[in-house]
C-alpha cells in the first residue's frame, strides 16, 4: 500500500469514521477486511439490501460477521453505540439513512474510545456528523477497463489533510493497492521519480 494513504488507512482505531458514495459498502468491506477481530454490521430492517456473507470470501473469513438488523436508527445506533464500548469486537459498522446530529456523533466517539474499536457509519451523501473522525467519499472509476478500481477521496480529516486516491483490491493477495490514474504514472510531468 502506498505511503501516502498509510496516515487515513487503514482507520484509526477507537474512533469513529465515515464513507459516503456509490461503493461506501465496498469500502466497509475492504475496512472490515483490514481489521483484526469480529465485525458487527447493522443496518436498519426496512432497508433492501444487506450483505450476502459467502461473497465476502474475497475480502475476509464471513465467519467474522455478525448481522444485526434494527428497528429503527435510533436502535441502530444504539447497538453500535454498547457494541463499541463493549470492546468485543474489532469493527462495528452502521448503515443509516438520516444524518446524525452533533449528540449521536459523539456519544458513538465516546463510545469507541472507550471500548478501543473502530466504528464507521455508511451514511447519504452530505449527512455527516462533526463528530466524524474522517469522512470518506466512495465511488467506481468508470471506462477505465477494470471493474475493481475505485476512487476514495477523504473529504475530512480531524488530523491530517485531504486527499484523493485511486485504489483497487487485490483479491489473490488480499491487499490493497494504490493505481496512479492513466497519464499519471511516476515520472510523469508534477509526478516525482
Amino acid at each position: 500500500m502506498s505511503r501516502e494513504l498509510l496516515p487515513s488507512f487503514p482507520l484509526r482505531a477507537a474512533r469513529v469514521h465515515e464513507a459516503c458514495g456509490p461503493a461506501a459498502t465496498t469500502f466497509a468491506v475492504i475496512t472490515a477486511a483490514r481489521t483484526p477481530g469480529n465485525i458487527l454490521w447493522i443496518y436498519e430492517g426496512w432497508l433492501p439490501a444487506t450483505l450476502h456473507p459467502p461473497a465476502l470470501v474475497a475480502f475476509f473469513d464471513p465467519a467474522r460477521l455478525l448481522l444485526a438488523r434494527a428497528g429503527s436508527q435510533a436502535d441502530s445506533l444504539a447497538v453500535a453505540e454498547e457494541a463499541l464500548k463493549d470492546g468485543a469486537v474489532g469493527l462495528v459498522v452502521i448503515e443509516v439513512a438520516n444524518a446524525l446530529d452533533l449528540r449521536e456523533g459523539r456519544r458513538l466517539q465516546l463510545a469507541a474510545r472507550a471500548g478501543g474499536g473502530t466504528g464507521l457509519c455508511l451514511i447519504p451523501e452530505g449527512m455527516g456528523s462533526n463528530a466524524a473522525e474522517t469522512r470518506w467519499r466512495v465511488a467506481p472509476v468508470p471506462g477505465e477497463g477494470d471493474s475493481t478500481l475505485m476512487r476514495w477521496e477523504i473529504i475530512k480529516n480531524k488530523l491530517g489533510t485531504t486527499g484523493t486516491w485511486h485504489v483497487r483490491w487485490d483479491e489473490q493477495a488480499h491487499r490493497l493497492h494504490v493505481v496512479s490514474p492513466a497519464g499519471e504514472q511516476p515520472g510523469s510531468a508534477g509526478l516525482p521519480d
